[in-house]
């Protein structure tokens, strides 16, 4: 017999937190004091945390903003391709319909 199994209630969960911005993120890094364990665990596995230049930082969002940018316009162009690809086979069916019939007209 499984009696137990009939009497257990659903734990419900709470909902999951949003995850912190990035200017969240970086506020708790600048916060942080130099004995912080984050610090240590990098220092003994040899890993190095950079600290980028915020010139830096911006110039690499620019050039992703860039990039996202132009990739949609590519998809855009690729659409518009297709597009016209299919008019223009759909034109040239027709024109070979109508050399077809004058053809046959003249015969």
């Amino acid at each position: 017999m499984n009696i137990g199994s009939k009497s257990k209630k659903r734990m419900v969960l709470p909902s999951r937190p949003e995850p912190p911005t990035v200017d969240q993120i970086l506020e708790d890094l600048d916060r942080a004091a130099p004995d912080d364990p984050i610090f240590s665990i990098l220092e003994k596995t040899g890993q190095d945390m950079p600290r980028p230049a915020d010139s830096e930082v911006e110039l690499r969002f620019q050039q992703c903003r860039r990039y996202l940018e132009l990739n949609k316009e590519l998809q855009e162009a690729r659409d518009r391709l297709v597009q016209q690809r299919e008019e223009l086979k759909a034109a040239g069916e027709q024109a070979d319909r109508e050399v077809e019939e004058i053809k046959s007209q003249q015969l």
